[in-house]
């Protein structure tokens, strides 16, 4: 929950970039304790705390998922290239990070369309020739599957591992089935989908922390930030096999804390970390 105590000067600002508006990935790697972001991001971020002291569970329980499900694919399937939709700001333990380090050859591309995430990506993956970024809208899956980056490193004829952790919440609207429909349609058999969403366990105190949360995000200047019931999660992954996510449920979607947890939990979790939920499936 660190956040840098003065904005960057503009000559460190990247080409592209407005500080005058709040960015969600600046505003993710700032509850991971990231540097860098804006007065205008810790602004909405200041919010969400004051209102859900706890947030900052959902942004680590969804990192935590993204790292067991990557560390989970790479080990146990054969799939070689990854395909990581709104990867948001570098970070520790990057999808590349954990994938290369049981197959070295693992190919990764990145997809942002943010110019601080572009910026950063960039530069850290300079040195890396199986690793790639590029510029696309990932909720026109279209521009994503016909990037000349991703057709060039990456083969859609053979199964590959798609990442949409964290992304189709910020998408306004009811179009999520559709656009997660062309990913899943362009997929090879085999493949897999890593997923996660913003949650309505359509409980009562879980809901309300849902429901202020989204307020401040929908309502304020980010315009998007939508908490989304497992009925509408499931919509957007359909004709996928789920993977049986911990030792104890079936094939559901599940708080992302709890899709395969690295050791037993000593402390219950808290209502804010059942905000987050996540999912991996197969496409038969």
């Amino acid at each position: 929950m660190s956040g840098a105590p003065n904005s960057p000067s503009p000559s460190q600002v990247p080409v592209g970039v407005d500080p005058t508006r709040p960015s969600i990935a600046r505003i993710y790697d700032g509850f991971l304790g990231g540097k860098d972001h804006y007065e205008v991001d810790r602004v909405v971020m200041r919010k969400i705390n004051d209102a859900v002291p706890e947030a900052v569970h959902i942004a680590r329980g969804n990192r935590g998922f993204l790292n067991r499900a990557c560390r989970f694919l790479a080990a146990q399937s054969k799939i070689e290239q990854y395909l990581d939709c709104g990867s948001g700001l570098p970070t520790a333990e990057n999808t590349h990070q954990i994938v290369q380090r049981t197959n070295p050859d693992a190919r990764v591309v990145y997809v942002d369309n943010d110019p601080v995430v572009l910026a950063h990506g960039r530069a850290l993956l300079e040195e890396n020739e199986n690793v790639h970024i590029t510029e696309a809208d990932i909720f026109t899956p279209s521009t994503v599957l016909k990037n000349p980056v991703v057709s060039t490193h990456l083969d859609l004829s053979e199964p590959l591992v798609l990442l949409h952790v964290g992304t189709l919440h910020h998408l306004e609207g009811d179009g999520g089935p559709a656009v997660m429909q062309e990913y899943i349609d362009a997929l090879a058999p085999g493949s897999y989908v890593v997923f996660s969403h913003f949650f309505d366990p359509e409980t009562p105190g879980q809901t309300e922390i849902a429901k202020k949360i989204e307020e401040i995000l929908v309502k304020g200047p980010m315009g998007a930030g939508r908490f989304r019931t497992r009925d509408e999660i499931l919509a957007m992954l359909p004709g996928l096999e789920i993977i049986k996510p911990n030792a104890t449920t079936g094939p559901d979607l599940v708080a992302c804390d709890e899709w395969w947890p690295d050791g037993p939990r000593l402390t219950p979790l808290s209502d804010s970390a059942h905000c987050i939920a996540g999912i991996v499936a197969r496409k038969p």
